[in-house]
């Protein structure tokens, strides 16, 4: 069965996204990757990150994505020497300075090329190959046709993975400049400022002083923004033209997020061929409950680019509310607050098990010592809500907005 690959900005997340159904997880250390203010490990959180998947029999990779200036060499044998001695799974990477330079001196370490590479076709492919490459990270422009076409003209041993959920970079493969020339932040050393997402105007030039609204249609500006990919619906075609790791994206997204993403796309791939067209709308909509633009196919199916523009404003149709932090005991589960609910208040599970969307009607909660509760709107508060629904630590609780 192909994997699923799930993002890991922080500890949580990652414990999220394995208890959600991931087979492994991608993260950046504090240097080194595209993703500078998501949180990101240090290198004993590594350390213990690498241990706690192993632990469970599930897989971590560490991004060096980076687009490398000679500076950005620094200290980086030190890191790889860390990543050696902690026996990560493998570790993302674009630049070819760096491929060489791990090839030097972390020869053990398994190498995947990021989809920064911008690979596109079978002969990039073979040379990476020969490098000592084992796993291509296809870049997003890519047709399911041209990867079975690929997958045919490649040794049988270099895995392919493929992005299956997420937001997009308008730029190729997210190759963006904008962020870097607007504002100093380098999108391709980790610090995007995600300029794409701003509002923008045009000037004529023969009109002086008058700006121009860049407008699609009647909801609003959005000529260098994207829709999120969600392939759901097409993983078994994906995978029969050869991907055997699909990949969420999301390390700045919230907990959350993971979790319900994860889950939708592990009850989809554990049902494969199988699954009946009325449980994958149902997990369809899953992907409605947090936070997302407009969804598209990408490249995948051959659709024209233009189908990919979208307004800058996400939306979702559910709010995370709290998570249980202790298995039920049968009347009650003891959870923890994250956003305001009340009595009469109608929630909804988020579960890998079977009380996935089971509904509680919140009849009577209290707080730790036993004072009847009205009103749960203190962060972070824990609070026992009385619920006969089996409840496991980690289940979270949603409510409709």
């Amino acid at each position: 069965m192909a994997e699923l690959l799930a993002p890991a900005g922080t500890f949580e997340k990652m414990e999220t996204a394995f208890r959600f159904g991931a087979d492994a997880v991608y993260f950046a250390g504090k240097k080194f990757g595209l993703r500078a203010f998501a949180g990101n490990f240090t290198d004993n959180e590594i350390e213990d990150a690498t241990r706690y998947a192993h632990s469970l029999g599930k897989k971590v990779y560490i991004t060096i994505n980076i687009l490398a200036h000679e500076n950005d060499f620094d200290g980086l044998k030190e890191y790889l020497d860390e990543l050696v001695k902690y026996k990560v799974d493998a570790v993302i990477v674009s630049d070819l300075g760096i491929i060489e330079f791990i090839r030097e001196y972390a020869p053990s370490l398994t190498i995947h090329v990021s989809t920064q590479a911008n690979i596109l076709n079978s002969y990039a492919i073979n040379f990476l190959a020969k490098l000592g490459v084992k796993r291509i990270i296809l870049a997003r422009e890519l047709s399911i046709e041209e990867i079975k076409q690929i997958k045919a003209k490649i040794p049988d041993d270099i895995e392919l993975e493929a992005f299956v959920h997420g937001a997009m970079c308008i730029a190729y493969s997210g190759r963006c400049l904008l962020s870097n020339y607007l504002t100093g932040r380098d999108a391709n050393r980790g610090a995007c400022a995600q300029a794409c997402r701003w509002e923008y105007t045009i000037t004529e030039k023969s009109r002086k002083g008058d700006q121009y609204q860049i407008e699609e249609d009647q909801r609003g500006t959005y000529i260098l923004n994207s829709k999120d990919l969600m392939m759901i619906k097409h993983l078994n075609e994906l995978e029969q033209a050869g991907v055997t790791s699909f990949k969420i994206e999301g390390r700045m997204k919230s907990p959350y997020y993971v979790a319900n993403v994860v889950n939708a796309y592990r009850r989809a791939l554990d049902k494969g061929d199988k699954i009946a067209k009325e449980e994958l709308e149902v997990l369809e909509n899953e992907l409605m409950k947090s936070s997302h633009r407009r969804y598209t196919t990408g490249f995948y199916l051959g659709e024209k680019d233009r189908e990919c523009l979208e307004s800058s404003s996400p939306v979702q149709t559910y709010e995370y509310m709290a998570y249980a932090i202790e298995n039920s005991d049968g009347e009650k589960t003891l959870i923890e607050q994250r956003n305001r609910f009340k009595i009469g208040d109608e929630l909804e599970v988020l579960s890998p098990n079977e009380c996935f969307n089971k509904t509680i009607k919140l009849t009577k909660m209290t707080d730790e010592i036993g004072n009847d509760l009205q009103d749960a709107k203190n962060v972070q508060q824990k609070i026992f809500i009385y619920t006969n629904l089996p409840l496991e630590k980690g289940d979270i609780l949603r409510k409709k907005i």
